[in-house]
């Protein structure tokens, strides 16, 4: 089966999401080596924009990072794109005209990323034609009003998600900024039971991933995504050759890109590991794999690999399996237990939720599965903020709140240092300066 791109967009609403995500994939596949088109006419809506005026959050419990002490009752000021100074009211002077957001009793940490979505579902359909209410609407449904002002979608049409992106960067619609894999690559006859009748583009050799990661890159990702392990049949795991592995993530990183890589299970997870992979994309528990090697996350840590958890997807995937709960949860313990050996070793942890993919968009339980393996507030806080910005390259400028700093900050009703689901419950976000979500205003 093929796909076009416009035969995609064409596409009956009314289909489940299941065929949406597999024809989401099929359809960046189908355009990964060619031209984008519009990026240029799109994000040359930003260039004569004015910049947003100096918003102040007065009265908030400021968590300035997961490593710094939080300020009770403090200020931050934004001008244009930037914070310009963070402090207690007294030291911070707000500038007449600025818009003022009274926090009192709420509290603000830096904007959240979200390093694992997908936009293949069929609101996201035609990017470059939908109306920004409409886009803006599911954006703040799946995202934004959960404080992602970033997110990394790891598998979806790559020129509709780079048509959607480039609108949110023009300033034409209020969202995240959007890093996109498009595409996603398999081993031989390795695209996934619950994407077929498709089939993903297959890495057979080396010469041919070399081939395909340069067209994927040349036509806009921003990341590669492999699926170093991939469930071909409900009962069989198919593995990328490590040879295939290196050539690919050799190839994407002398463009300067990371590779994510999906494990489905111990040998997906080494196969990543010893083929250079930057970001494995899920844990691997053994009540739906196998046995897991209890010495990968030590050597993932080692190797300079960071694991993005997705704690939730498993409940998920052991119910859509039919599998008993019994089992469901000894998953969830092996999965937790995989991430609490890999942060106890100091590993680097990402967060990400595989929304797209799972239509809960709710990250709460993620949350609570993550205070549940171990995780104190602080590691969860730098999963949502200061670690995407270091594995991305953004330190210098995102992932904190602090004078010089991006101005991306999220508000919350409650603390999260008593009460972690409070992460989720959002009243303000700021992207570069605007605010691109209010519950005041959403409802």
């Amino acid at each position: 089966m093929c796909f076009s791109v416009a035969d995609w967009f064409r596409t009956e609403v009314r289909t489940s999401r299941r065929t949406f995500l597999r024809r989401g994939l099929m359809a960046g596949v189908a355009a990964a080596g060619f031209e984008y088109g519009r990026s240029h006419a799109l994000a040359s809506v930003a260039e004569g924009a004015e910049p947003p005026p100096p918003v102040a959050l007065t009265g908030a419990r400021i968590y300035p990072g997961p490593d710094a002490p939080p300020i009770p009752r403090g200020v931050v000021l934004t001008s244009g794109k930037a914070i310009v100074a963070v402090g207690s009211r007294e030291q911070v002077s707000i500038p007449s005209g600025a818009t003022t957001l009274d926090c009192t009793g709420l509290v603000v940490t830096a904007g959240f990323t979200n390093c694992h979505v997908h936009f293949t579902e069929a609101k996201w359909q035609a990017a470059h034609s939908a109306t920004a209410t409409h886009l803006a609407g599911a954006l703040s449904a799946m995202l934004t009003r959960y404080g992602f002002v970033r997110v990394v979608d790891t598998g979806s049409s790559l020129p509709n998600t780079r048509d959607l992106g480039h609108r949110v960067d023009g300033a034409n619609v209020l969202g995240p900024q959007i890093i996109t894999a498009g595409p996603n690559f398999v081993p031989p006859a390795g695209t996934p039971f619950y994407l077929q009748p498709a089939r993903l583009p297959e890495l057979t050799d080396p010469g041919t991933a070399e081939t395909l990661i340069e067209q994927a890159l040349d036509g806009g990702a921003d990341v590669v995504k492999l699926f170093t392990g991939s469930f071909a049949r409900q009962d069989s795991i198919a593995i990328m050759p490590v040879d295939v592995v290196r050539a690919a993530t050799a190839r994407a990183h002398q463009r300067g890109k990371l590779v994510l890589a999906h494990p489905s299970n111990g040998a997906g997870a080494r196969a990543a590991l010893d083929g250079g992979v930057d970001i494995l994309a899920h844990t691997f528990p053994s009540e739906l794999t196998g046995p897991w090697d209890r010495s990968l996350p030590v050597r993932m840590r080692e190797a300079g690999m960071a694991l993005i958890p997705t704690l939730k997807l498993w409940p998920y995937e052991a119910q859509r399996l039919g599998l008993a709960p019994a089992i469901a949860e000894r998953a969830r313990v092996n999965a937790a237990a995989q991430v609490k050996t890999f942060t106890d070793a100091g590993g680097q942890l990402l967060f990400g939720t595989d929304v797209g993919y799972m239509t809960d968009y709710d990250p709460t339980d993620e949350y609570v599965l993550l205070g549940r393996a171990g995780l104190s507030f602080p590691q969860i806080l730098a999963a949502l903020t200061t670690e995407p910005a270091s594995r991305f390259g953004r330190s210098a400028h995102s992932g904190r709140v602090a004078a010089g700093m991006d101005a991306e900050l999220v508000v919350l009703d409650g603390d999260p240092d008593r009460d972690i689901t409070a992460l989720a419950r959002v009243r303000y976000v700021l992207q570069q300066g605007r605010i691109i979500y209010s519950r005041t205003l959403s409802g």
